[in-house]
């Protein structure tokens, strides 16, 4: 993959630009996750789970931002880990729910602290009230343009 100078991504399209800037987060998370043993999509899973309530497959896949098949493949993974639990809804024993296990609740505070640190290094590169500007507006762009 060739790599777009910084100069030029002003001149580059909206889409291509948030692409980039996306890109780049993903990359910085996932690398911190990597050293904490975990992935950006078990962190986002461990994350939605940390409620202590069960959530169904669409629910987790909604929040996750993953394909049902991509979330079936890290749930189990995840599953064999010891991480998540599955359990039959007791209202409806058509439905599986997934739940956060004890070790799995240990995992994401180490994972959060990760993500949150690098989270810190991403605010600082940006500036604080870059970031905060950054944050708002793609806040409103989703709620203007949201699925």
């Amino acid at each position: 993959m060739t790599t777009t100078p910084a100069t030029a991504v002003s001149d580059l399209d909206f889409a291509r630009a948030l692409t980039l800037v996306e890109r780049s987060v993903v990359s910085r998370l996932g690398e911190a996750l990597k050293a904490e043993g975990a992935t950006l999509e078990e962190w986002r899973v461990l994350s939605f789970l940390g409620d202590g309530a069960g959530h169904a497959m669409t629910e987790i896949a909604e929040f996750a931002l993953l394909s049902a098949p991509t979330l079936t493949k890290v749930v189990d993974r995840m599953v064999s880990l010891n991480l998540v639990l599955r359990r039959v809804d007791d209202a409806d024993r058509r439905r599986v729910l997934v739940f956060a296990s004890e070790r799995g609740n240990e995992a994401l505070g180490r994972w959060t602290a990760a993500v949150e640190q690098e989270q810190e290094g991403i605010v600082t590169a940006l500036g604080g009230e870059e970031a905060a500007l950054l944050r708002t507006l793609l806040q409103r762009a989703w709620r203007r343009l949201g699925s």
